[in-house]
């Protein structure tokens, strides 16, 4: 190689006609041959053997070629993905976030999907993005998929969102075509199925967190019966009206509903206050009449005991019974009348005269 390089003036480009200082017709082109085996020679040193076999350069290439394969299998998956390895297009295993290893292409491939991200299903209405035309309001209401029929035979018009996310990636890619349709037809189906079973009062008012609730049940029962590898996160009402036909007469009922349960309440309350307190006043007259009943009941047993024990004094003294009596009642006659004692036997010069009022005015005076 070194008579090669001094036979073209020490360079391996050759030395130009004319000498090295660049004088004559221009530079020679170069030896490209020369230059395939000098490179040939130089990695033949580094293969066994040295330089006495031509099939080493190739053997190298062909190591390093299949190096390269085999660091190809390394793959990452992120914090928010889930690794599906994929042999000969069949279905092998997943794997968590981090670094994996898999046979490289084309024995085994690998997909990354997001398993974190929440999406969401609209049903009933569309937004003007989705829809590609404007409703003036922002959505645009489809209803083949919000008019349902309720349990009490009433037709309700419901908007609905279902959110939803990747449980297993594996399940998720290979066991259902579309997963999206799936889901969309599971949450149609399902809140039909609620909406069956309510009345129409209890799906515009109070009963719309028992009615997502079941809902979302129900469609997560169906797509685990499909093994759709999806888990549902929450389902939520965004509209629940009367038909756009009707619903001015259903404003006009629920208004009046409304004022019959105000003037219920209202009789409520004043039952709460007046029943109270008529109670309390039977209850105050019941117990003066059991005090008065008690009263008048001993008051003529004692006149019955008194009368008893008259007559028994009445008939052993007649007489002096009879005097007895006729002196207590007229005590009791006279004791409040003015009273004047004229002595009919008094004597000459006497006044038979005792003006009793009179001199109990002085005592009472003095």
């Amino acid at each position: 190689m070194s008579d090669d390089f001094q036979g073209r003036g020490g360079s391996p480009w050759g030395t130009p006609p004319g000498g090295g200082n660049g004088s004559g017709k221009g530079p020679r082109p170069p030896d490209i041959d020369a230059i395939i085996r000098e490179i040939q020679n130089k990695i033949n040193k580094f293969l066994p053997g040295g330089s006495s076999s031509g099939g080493k350069p190739i053997s190298l290439i062909l190591i390093i070629l299949a190096f390269v394969w085999l660091a190809s299998g390394l793959y990452r998956v992120l914090p928010d993905e889930q690794g599906v390895v994929l042999r000969f297009g069949k279905f092998v295993k997943t794997t968590q976030p981090g670094l994996n290893y898999h046979i490289p292409i084309p024995i085994e491939t690998v997909r990354t999907p997001k398993v974190t991200k929440v999406n969401r299903i609209d049903i009933g209405f569309r937004s003007e993005r989705d829809s590609g035309f404007s409703s003036g309001g922002g959505v645009a209401d489809v209803p083949q998929e919000s008019l349902m029929l309720t349990g009490d035979e009433n037709i309700v018009n419901i908007d609905f969102s279902v959110f939803w996310v990747i449980k297993d990636a594996g399940k998720f890619l290979f066991q259902i075509q579309d997963p999206e349709g799936t889901v969309k037809a599971a949450a149609e189906t399902a809140m039909r199925e609620v909406v069956a079973k309510s009345r129409i009062q209890q799906i515009l008012t109070e009963g719309r967190a028992k009615i997502e609730n079941e809902t979302q049940d129900i469609i997560q029962a169906i797509l685990d019966e499909y093994n759709s590898g999806i888990q549902i996160t929450q389902v939520q009402t965004q509209k629940a009206d009367p038909p756009d036909q009707v619903i001015d007469a259903f404003r006009d009922v629920q208004a009046a509903r409304a004022d019959m349960e105000r003037s219920k309440n209202e009789a409520e309350a004043y039952a709460n206050d007046v029943i109270p307190r008529a109670r309390g006043e039977a209850a105050k007259i019941m117990q003066a009449a059991e005090a008065y009943k008690q009263k008048v009941v001993a008051a003529a047993e004692g006149e019955a005991s008194r009368f008893i024990s008259i007559y028994t004094e009445y008939a052993k003294a007649k007489e002096v019974t009879q005097e007895r009596m006729y002196l207590e009642t007229m005590e009791k006659v006279l004791a409040d009348i003015d009273k004047v004692i004229i002595e009919k036997n008094a004597g000459s010069g006497v006044v038979p005269y005792l003006p009793l009022p009179e001199l109990g005015k002085k005592k009472a005076t003095n």
